[in-house]
């Protein structure tokens, strides 16, 4: 996190802050001819309050903690990761050198504004479900260097998170599925074999008869890809016949207006990219005294 929080502030300094370059141009020139009148030092400590301008679900405090500690900015919370705030809500309230604050203010705000977003939207998805035994994940469609920060923020919306790369769960696709040579069977036993203990392997499947087949093979998850709820239902009776202990999966095309709908199969989990890729940043604003 410290070298991606460094990276986040360098990216924005460039090759230096110019307000502050000129400021201590413009402070020596007055020293020198004895005429320094309402030009502050950079030793000035102020305090800056971090306003919502709208509604929100509140993420990104781990990460606002961390860059401010990098510029010994004290940060007072009002709001904590997880929680609800509305418009005109005063969110975190900084105290330090100003010329700090400010090089700092923008870098603070992406964050807390994209990490907002996406917990804003998953607590859309997740309270349009609360009523069914199912629970919500995100997906790998993340952007790029950007997974643990978005990952965090889904969590904060009250989802979970499905695998965080290729090395936590032996997935096997349709791409992937093209490439294995012999039965499923066969290869699902050799990768128990092999696997570190506790790994789990989960199959894609996109009809019944994939469906039946991954089950055959005792897999420990089922991911129904792009299926009507009707054969969802479907694969569900059938697990229970072969495998009641395979666990199923939801993917593909499931949105905030057809979620339920899902929901409803009995199914285990639901997992959908767009709680990340189409969540919007939270408007949120800095103001300094």
């Amino acid at each position: 996190m410290l070298n991606f929080l460094e990276s986040i502030v360098h990216e924005d300094l460039g090759r230096g802050d110019l307000f502050t370059q000129i400021l201590e141009s413009y402070r020596q020139d007055y020293i020198a001819n004895q005429q320094l009148l309402g030009v502050e030092s950079f030793d000035k400590t102020t305090q800056a309050y971090i306003i919502a301008k709208q509604y929100g679900i509140f993420s990104g405090e781990v990460y606002a903690k961390k860059i401010c500690s990098l510029y010994n900015i004290t940060c007072e919370f009002l709001k904590h990761d997880t929680q609800e705030f509305h418009k005109q809500d005063t969110l975190v309230i900084l105290s330090g050198k100003y010329v700090d604050i400010l090089q700092i203010e923008r870098s603070l705000l992406n964050i807390l504004q994209h990490s907002s977003g996406i917990a804003t939207l998953t607590r859309q998805y997740v309270a349009a479900i609360k009523d069914y035994p199912i629970v919500l994940l995100d997906t790998r469609k993340t952007r790029p260097l950007l997974r643990e920060l978005e990952k965090y923020s889904v969590r904060n919306g009250g989802a979970r998170n499905h695998r965080m790369g290729l090395d936590s769960m032996l997935m096997l696709k349709d791409t992937h599925m093209a490439h294995i040579q012999g039965n499923l069977n066969d290869f699902i036993k050799y990768a128990r074999k092999k696997l570190p203990f506790g790994i789990s392997i989960e199959v894609e499947c996109e009809n019944i008869e994939e469906v039946e087949r991954a089950l055959k093979a005792e897999v420990d998850i089922i991911m129904c890809d792009n299926m009507q709820p009707t054969e969802i239902t479907q694969s569900i009776a059938l697990k229970n016949t072969i495998k009641p202990t395979t666990l199923i999966e939801l993917s593909g095309n499931i949105r905030l207006d057809n979620i339920v709908e899902y929901a409803k199969t009995g199914a285990d989990a639901l997992s959908v990219g767009a709680i990340i890729h189409q969540a919007t940043w939270i408007d949120i604003s800095m103001k300094m005294k």
